[in-house]
């Protein structure tokens, strides 16, 4: 069977490789849970081709979420299961997961990326994990260059990064591999150069 460590490095290998900088277990645990449950939403539709069937994978997964915030498990389910137990401990909000949830309905029809419900949500989530609440604030602009990464927008992602660092310079050290990979700009750059590019975000705090 497939590890969550597994699965979030084989969907999300940047967000995996920031990982492995968080030094407690358990944190580096719940970080994994939480991008287990985005490779997951991320995965649907990739497996069914009809835009009706991805929203009633995507309408489970909404359902669902009454059961992970009740702190009831769905048993066997092992990305829920584990998300249950995060949610329970690190006292989330559940406005992120539902909106994420909705974003991605709105993709398989066609609407355009909701840059803050894909990436500033839950970067604000996964730094809750590991320093908790309260900075939110600090995040939100690093979790926008790391969307104009991923969707193709590069150059404008570098112009964004003085900006977000500045913000970011209040954040908690521990906090920080939630935040480090947006300094891949480069989403396919080799992972050695990728690992040295994280390796000096994390020892600046900067990315």
């Amino acid at each position: 069977m497939t590890s969550l460590d597994d699965q979030v490095r084989a969907a999300d290998p940047d967000r995996w490789l920031s990982s492995r900088f968080v030094a407690d277990p358990q944190a580096r645990a719940d970080l994994i849970a939480l991008y287990a449950f985005e490779a997951e939403l991320l995965a649907i539709p990739t497996r069914v081709t009809q835009p009706l069937l991805a929203e009633m994978r995507y309408a489970w997964w909404r359902e669902q979420m009454d059961g992970v915030f009740a702190g009831v498990a769905r048993k066997g389910h092992p990305v829920l299961e584990a998300l249950t137990d995060l949610v329970v401990r690190r006292g989330l909000d559940r406005a992120p997961f539902d909106a994420l949830i909705e974003a991605h309905i709105g993709r398989v029809h066609g609407e355009p990326h909701d840059l803050d419900a894909f990436y500033v949500g839950p970067m604000q989530a996964a730094v809750q994990v590991l320093a908790g609440p309260g900075h939110e604030a600090a995040v939100a602009e690093a979790a926008r260059v790391w969307a104009l990464a991923q969707t193709g927008r590069g150059d404008e992602a570098l112009t964004h990064r003085a900006r977000a660092n500045q913000a970011l310079s209040g954040l908690p050290p521990a906090a920080f591999p939630a935040v480090a990979h947006a300094t891949l700009a480069k989403t396919d750059a080799p992972e050695p150069l990728k690992r040295l590019r994280l390796v000096w975000a994390v020892v600046r705090g900067r990315l």
